[in-house]
Protein backbone atom coordinates (compact mmCIF):
# COMPACT_ATOMS: atom_id res chain seq x y z
CA UNK A 1 0.00 0.00 0.00
CA UNK A 2 1.20 3.54 -0.97
CA UNK A 3 0.88 5.99 2.11
CA UNK A 4 2.72 9.73 0.77
CA UNK A 5 3.21 11.51 3.88
CA UNK A 6 1.16 14.63 4.50
CA UNK A 7 4.17 16.97 3.78
CA UNK A 8 4.41 15.73 0.21
CA UNK A 9 7.49 13.25 1.31
CA UNK A 10 8.61 9.75 0.07
CA UNK A 11 5.95 7.18 -0.04
CA UNK A 12 6.64 3.46 0.79
CA UNK A 13 6.40 2.63 -3.28
CA UNK A 14 9.92 3.15 -4.07
CA UNK A 15 11.35 2.13 -0.42
CA UNK A 16 13.45 -0.56 -1.53
CA UNK A 17 15.27 1.26 -4.40
CA UNK A 18 15.72 4.54 -2.39
CA UNK A 19 17.86 2.49 -0.13
CA UNK A 20 20.13 2.33 -2.63
CA UNK A 21 23.09 4.07 -2.19
CA UNK A 22 23.05 4.57 -6.22
CA UNK A 23 19.38 6.14 -5.86
CA UNK A 24 18.42 7.67 -2.36
CA UNK A 25 15.76 10.28 -2.05
CA UNK A 26 18.08 12.71 -4.69
CA UNK A 27 18.10 9.96 -7.12
CA UNK A 28 14.79 9.25 -7.20
CA UNK A 29 13.86 13.39 -7.42
CA UNK A 30 15.78 12.55 -10.70
CA UNK A 31 13.88 10.27 -11.80
CA UNK A 32 10.83 12.10 -11.02
CA UNK A 33 11.61 15.07 -12.73
CA UNK A 34 12.45 12.71 -15.57
CA UNK A 35 10.91 12.85 -18.94
CA UNK A 36 11.74 9.12 -21.39
CA UNK A 37 10.39 8.87 -24.76
CA UNK A 38 9.76 4.96 -25.35
CA UNK A 39 9.39 4.27 -29.06
CA UNK A 40 7.35 0.80 -29.50
CA UNK A 41 4.87 -0.67 -26.92
CA UNK A 42 5.20 -4.14 -27.82
CA UNK A 43 7.48 -6.79 -26.24
CA UNK A 44 10.43 -4.36 -25.91
CA UNK A 45 8.39 -1.80 -24.74
CA UNK A 46 6.18 -3.55 -22.29
CA UNK A 47 8.81 -4.29 -19.76
CA UNK A 48 10.63 -1.16 -20.33
CA UNK A 49 7.02 0.69 -19.76
CA UNK A 50 6.58 -1.32 -16.61
CA UNK A 51 10.29 -0.60 -14.65
CA UNK A 52 10.34 2.31 -15.60
CA UNK A 53 6.50 3.48 -14.34
CA UNK A 54 7.49 1.12 -11.51
CA UNK A 55 10.93 2.88 -11.02
CA UNK A 56 8.80 6.88 -10.85
CA UNK A 57 9.93 7.97 -13.62
CA UNK A 58 7.90 11.48 -13.83
CA UNK A 59 6.77 11.27 -17.43
CA UNK A 60 6.53 8.87 -19.65
CA UNK A 61 5.97 9.51 -23.81
CA UNK A 62 4.39 6.61 -25.57
CA UNK A 63 4.79 5.83 -29.18
CA UNK A 64 3.09 3.65 -31.28
CA UNK A 65 0.65 3.23 -34.15
CA UNK A 66 -0.37 -0.48 -34.15
CA UNK A 67 -3.02 -2.13 -32.19
CA UNK A 68 -3.21 -5.03 -30.03
CA UNK A 69 -3.50 -8.41 -31.63
CA UNK A 70 -3.57 -12.18 -30.48
CA UNK A 71 -0.57 -13.12 -31.44
CA UNK A 72 1.15 -10.15 -29.25
CA UNK A 73 0.10 -11.45 -25.81
CA UNK A 74 2.49 -14.18 -25.42
CA UNK A 75 5.35 -11.56 -25.16
CA UNK A 76 3.29 -8.18 -24.52
CA UNK A 77 2.05 -8.57 -20.95
CA UNK A 78 0.62 -5.38 -20.56
CA UNK A 79 -2.12 -6.39 -22.53
CA UNK A 80 -5.14 -9.02 -22.16
CA UNK A 81 -7.72 -10.55 -24.12
CA UNK A 82 -10.14 -7.39 -23.70
CA UNK A 83 -7.29 -5.24 -25.01
CA UNK A 84 -7.06 -7.04 -28.41
CA UNK A 85 -8.11 -4.34 -31.01
CA UNK A 86 -7.40 -0.81 -28.66
CA UNK A 87 -3.88 1.45 -29.93
CA UNK A 88 -0.90 -0.41 -28.34
CA UNK A 89 -0.19 3.06 -26.83
CA UNK A 90 -3.81 3.72 -25.58
CA UNK A 91 -3.91 0.53 -24.12
CA UNK A 92 -0.68 0.52 -22.34
CA UNK A 93 -1.41 3.86 -20.75
CA UNK A 94 -4.49 3.10 -19.17
CA UNK A 95 -2.19 0.06 -17.29
CA UNK A 96 0.74 2.58 -16.40
CA UNK A 97 -1.94 4.54 -15.08
CA UNK A 98 -3.75 2.49 -13.05
CA UNK A 99 -0.09 0.90 -11.63
CA UNK A 100 1.62 4.02 -10.72
CA UNK A 101 -0.77 7.27 -10.84
CA UNK A 102 2.12 9.23 -9.56
CA UNK A 103 3.45 9.05 -13.48
CA UNK A 104 1.95 10.58 -15.92
CA UNK A 105 1.59 8.90 -19.31
CA UNK A 106 1.19 10.26 -22.47
CA UNK A 107 -0.14 8.23 -25.33
CA UNK A 108 0.81 9.27 -29.14
CA UNK A 109 -0.89 6.45 -31.83
CA UNK A 110 0.91 7.89 -34.45
CA UNK A 111 3.62 5.82 -36.82
CA UNK A 112 7.30 7.66 -35.34
CA UNK A 113 8.04 9.44 -39.12
CA UNK A 114 10.30 12.14 -39.89
CA UNK A 115 7.96 14.36 -39.83
CA UNK A 116 7.16 14.43 -36.15
CA UNK A 117 10.39 12.47 -34.88
CA UNK A 118 12.11 16.11 -33.82
CA UNK A 119 9.15 17.02 -32.52
CA UNK A 120 8.93 14.02 -29.82
CA UNK A 121 12.48 13.37 -29.21
CA UNK A 122 12.75 17.43 -28.28
CA UNK A 123 10.77 16.69 -25.08
CA UNK A 124 12.70 13.81 -23.47
CA UNK A 125 15.51 13.43 -21.43
CA UNK A 126 16.55 9.79 -22.90
CA UNK A 127 14.93 8.14 -25.86
CA UNK A 128 14.10 4.58 -25.84
CA UNK A 129 13.97 2.72 -29.36
CA UNK A 130 11.92 -0.49 -28.57
CA UNK A 131 10.26 -0.76 -32.19
CA UNK A 132 12.90 -3.52 -33.39
CA UNK A 133 12.58 -1.57 -36.79
CA UNK A 134 15.93 -0.33 -38.23
CA UNK A 135 13.98 2.43 -39.79
CA UNK A 136 13.16 3.83 -36.73
CA UNK A 137 16.48 2.97 -34.98
CA UNK A 138 18.05 5.63 -37.89
CA UNK A 139 16.00 7.89 -37.74
CA UNK A 140 15.75 7.84 -33.77
CA UNK A 141 19.62 8.05 -33.92
CA UNK A 142 20.33 11.24 -36.47
CA UNK A 143 17.60 12.79 -34.16
CA UNK A 144 19.21 12.01 -30.82
CA UNK A 145 22.73 12.67 -32.42
CA UNK A 146 21.77 16.00 -33.20
CA UNK A 147 20.35 17.35 -30.21
CA UNK A 148 22.89 14.96 -27.90
CA UNK A 149 20.14 13.11 -26.29
CA UNK A 150 21.23 9.40 -25.12
CA UNK A 151 19.38 6.55 -27.13
CA UNK A 152 18.89 3.28 -25.52
CA UNK A 153 18.01 0.76 -27.89
CA UNK A 154 17.26 -3.01 -28.08
CA UNK A 155 16.41 -5.58 -30.99
CA UNK A 156 15.52 -8.87 -30.57
CA UNK A 157 14.34 -11.76 -33.44
CA UNK A 158 14.55 -15.36 -32.10
CA UNK A 159 16.41 -16.26 -29.00
CA UNK A 160 19.37 -13.73 -29.65
CA UNK A 161 19.27 -9.90 -29.38
CA UNK A 162 20.99 -6.81 -28.10
CA UNK A 163 20.97 -3.68 -26.22
CA UNK A 164 23.16 -0.40 -26.16
CA UNK A 165 23.13 2.89 -25.06
CA UNK A 166 23.98 5.71 -28.24
CA UNK A 167 24.52 9.27 -28.88
CA UNK A 168 24.01 11.55 -25.99
CA UNK A 169 27.77 12.80 -26.74
CA UNK A 170 28.80 9.58 -27.62
CA UNK A 171 28.89 7.41 -30.52
CA UNK A 172 25.63 7.16 -32.64
CA UNK A 173 23.81 4.10 -33.86
CA UNK A 174 25.22 4.81 -37.34
CA UNK A 175 28.71 4.96 -36.19
CA UNK A 176 28.60 1.12 -35.03
CA UNK A 177 26.79 -0.18 -37.52
CA UNK A 178 27.07 2.26 -40.65
CA UNK A 179 26.11 -0.88 -43.14
CA UNK A 180 23.32 -3.07 -41.58
CA UNK A 181 22.41 -5.40 -43.55
CA UNK A 182 18.80 -6.30 -43.86
CA UNK A 183 17.22 -9.28 -44.78
CA UNK A 184 13.72 -8.51 -43.95
CA UNK A 185 13.03 -10.95 -41.30
CA UNK A 186 10.87 -10.34 -38.42
CA UNK A 187 9.21 -11.75 -35.42
CA UNK A 188 6.60 -12.76 -37.92
CA UNK A 189 8.44 -15.05 -40.32
CA UNK A 190 11.78 -15.98 -38.10
CA UNK A 191 9.52 -15.94 -34.16
CA UNK A 192 10.45 -15.03 -31.10
CA UNK A 193 10.67 -16.25 -27.39
CA UNK A 194 8.83 -14.15 -25.12
CA UNK A 195 11.41 -14.40 -22.47
CA UNK A 196 13.86 -14.00 -24.62
CA UNK A 197 12.06 -9.99 -25.27
CA UNK A 198 11.29 -9.39 -21.71
CA UNK A 199 15.08 -10.04 -21.29
CA UNK A 200 16.26 -7.61 -23.51
CA UNK A 201 13.25 -5.05 -22.27
CA UNK A 202 14.13 -5.14 -18.75
CA UNK A 203 18.27 -4.13 -19.72
CA UNK A 204 16.91 -1.74 -22.22
CA UNK A 205 14.82 -0.14 -18.80
CA UNK A 206 18.02 -0.40 -16.41
CA UNK A 207 20.13 1.27 -18.45
CA UNK A 208 17.85 4.18 -18.46
CA UNK A 209 18.03 3.91 -15.32
CA UNK A 210 21.24 3.90 -14.98
CA UNK A 211 21.93 7.28 -16.92
CA UNK A 212 19.41 8.94 -15.31
CA UNK A 213 20.95 7.93 -11.71
CA UNK A 214 24.26 9.02 -13.23
CA UNK A 215 25.55 5.76 -12.39
CA UNK A 216 28.95 4.93 -13.24
CA UNK A 217 30.83 3.68 -15.45
CA UNK A 218 28.33 4.76 -17.80
CA UNK A 219 26.30 2.44 -20.08
CA UNK A 220 26.90 4.87 -23.11
CA UNK A 221 29.06 3.78 -25.55
CA UNK A 222 28.22 0.11 -25.17
CA UNK A 223 26.30 -2.71 -26.28
CA UNK A 224 25.37 -5.61 -24.60
CA UNK A 225 24.18 -9.15 -26.84
CA UNK A 226 22.13 -12.10 -24.67
CA UNK A 227 22.10 -15.69 -26.66
CA UNK A 228 19.00 -16.84 -24.71
CA UNK A 229 19.76 -20.40 -26.47
CA UNK A 230 23.18 -20.69 -24.83
CA UNK A 231 22.09 -18.84 -21.71
CA UNK A 232 24.98 -16.28 -22.26
CA UNK A 233 25.89 -12.53 -22.29
CA UNK A 234 28.25 -10.47 -24.43
CA UNK A 235 28.96 -7.27 -25.44
CA UNK A 236 31.64 -4.37 -26.84
CA UNK A 237 32.68 -1.03 -26.14
CA UNK A 238 32.40 1.25 -28.91
CA UNK A 239 33.45 4.80 -27.18
CA UNK A 240 35.63 6.84 -29.78
CA UNK A 241 33.50 4.91 -32.80
CA UNK A 242 34.39 7.97 -35.80
CA UNK A 243 30.66 8.90 -36.78
CA UNK A 244 30.20 8.34 -40.79
CA UNK A 245 31.42 11.14 -43.47
CA UNK A 246 28.18 10.78 -45.48
CA UNK A 247 24.63 8.30 -44.18
CA UNK A 248 21.40 8.02 -46.24
CA UNK A 249 18.83 10.83 -44.62
CA UNK A 250 15.41 9.82 -43.84
CA UNK A 251 12.76 12.62 -45.54
CA UNK A 252 9.47 12.96 -45.72
CA UNK A 253 7.10 12.25 -48.48
CA UNK A 254 6.50 16.02 -48.71
CA UNK A 255 10.41 16.84 -49.34
CA UNK A 256 10.44 14.81 -52.57
CA UNK A 257 10.60 16.86 -56.00
CA UNK A 258 9.99 16.73 -59.42
CA UNK A 259 13.66 16.70 -59.99
CA UNK A 260 14.25 13.39 -57.87
CA UNK A 261 14.58 9.97 -59.30
CA UNK A 262 11.49 7.81 -56.69
CA UNK A 263 12.03 4.10 -56.95
CA UNK A 264 8.70 3.01 -55.36
CA UNK A 265 10.11 -0.72 -53.87
CA UNK A 266 6.12 -2.05 -53.14
CA UNK A 267 4.98 -4.66 -55.17
CA UNK A 268 2.33 -3.41 -56.86
CA UNK A 269 -0.36 -5.75 -55.09
CA UNK A 270 0.58 -3.99 -51.63
CA UNK A 271 0.27 -0.77 -53.02
CA UNK A 272 -1.23 -0.63 -56.86
CA UNK A 273 -0.51 3.00 -56.66
CA UNK A 274 2.57 5.37 -55.84
CA UNK A 275 1.88 8.62 -54.60
CA UNK A 276 4.76 9.81 -56.40
CA UNK A 277 3.84 10.17 -59.92
CA UNK A 278 6.16 9.10 -62.55
CA UNK A 279 7.90 6.81 -59.42
CA UNK A 280 9.97 3.30 -61.28
CA UNK A 281 8.63 0.16 -59.57
CA UNK A 282 11.51 -1.62 -58.74
CA UNK A 283 11.60 -4.58 -56.27
CA UNK A 284 15.10 -4.74 -53.72
CA UNK A 285 16.82 -7.88 -56.27
CA UNK A 286 16.63 -5.37 -59.53
CA UNK A 287 17.57 -2.01 -57.61
CA UNK A 288 21.09 -2.84 -59.41
CA UNK A 289 19.25 -1.43 -62.66
CA UNK A 290 19.53 2.29 -61.49
CA UNK A 291 23.24 1.79 -61.06
CA UNK A 292 23.45 1.52 -65.21
CA UNK A 293 25.66 3.20 -67.08
CA UNK A 294 24.98 6.28 -67.64
CA UNK A 295 24.79 6.62 -64.02
CA UNK A 296 21.90 8.95 -62.69
CA UNK A 297 22.54 12.54 -62.01
CA UNK A 298 19.56 13.39 -59.84
CA UNK A 299 18.74 12.43 -55.87
CA UNK A 300 17.53 9.04 -55.98
CA UNK A 301 15.05 8.46 -53.75
CA UNK A 302 14.04 5.23 -52.22
CA UNK A 303 10.48 4.06 -50.95
CA UNK A 304 8.64 1.76 -49.19
CA UNK A 305 6.58 0.77 -46.70
CA UNK A 306 8.80 0.67 -43.16
CA UNK A 307 12.23 1.85 -44.80
CA UNK A 308 13.95 -1.50 -44.46
CA UNK A 309 13.67 -1.97 -48.15
CA UNK A 310 14.68 1.46 -48.77
CA UNK A 311 18.25 0.79 -46.40
CA UNK A 312 18.74 -2.12 -47.79
CA UNK A 313 18.51 -0.88 -51.51
CA UNK A 314 20.64 2.36 -50.77
CA UNK A 315 23.51 -0.02 -49.38
CA UNK A 316 23.41 -1.78 -52.63
CA UNK A 317 23.35 1.31 -54.45
CA UNK A 318 26.31 3.17 -52.38
CA UNK A 319 28.76 -0.09 -52.96
CA UNK A 320 27.86 0.98 -56.65
CA UNK A 321 28.99 4.20 -56.25
CA UNK A 322 25.89 6.19 -55.94
CA UNK A 323 25.68 8.27 -52.49
CA UNK A 324 23.39 11.07 -53.45
CA UNK A 325 20.04 9.10 -51.88
CA UNK A 326 17.31 9.65 -49.80
CA UNK A 327 14.83 7.16 -47.82
CA UNK A 328 10.93 7.40 -47.34
CA UNK A 329 8.95 5.57 -45.07
CA UNK A 330 5.74 5.63 -46.76
CA UNK A 331 3.79 3.67 -43.78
Amino acid sequence: MDRRDPGGGMTDRYARQTILGEVGTAGQAKLAAASVLVVGAGGLGCPVLQYLAGAGVGRLTIVDHDTVEETNLHRQPLYGMADIGAPKAKAAQAVLQRFNPDVAVDAVVERLTPQNVERLVAGADIVVDAADSFAVTYMLSDTCHAKAKPLVSASVIGLTGYVGAFCGGGPSYRAVFPDVSIDGGTCATVGVLGTAVAVLGSLQAHIVLNLLLGIEPTALGRVVTFDARRLSFGGFGFEGSPEPEASVPFIAPSSVTRDDLVVDLRGLEEAPVSPFAGARRLEVDRIDEIATSPLPSQRIVLCCRSGQRALMAADRLRERGLGNLALVALG
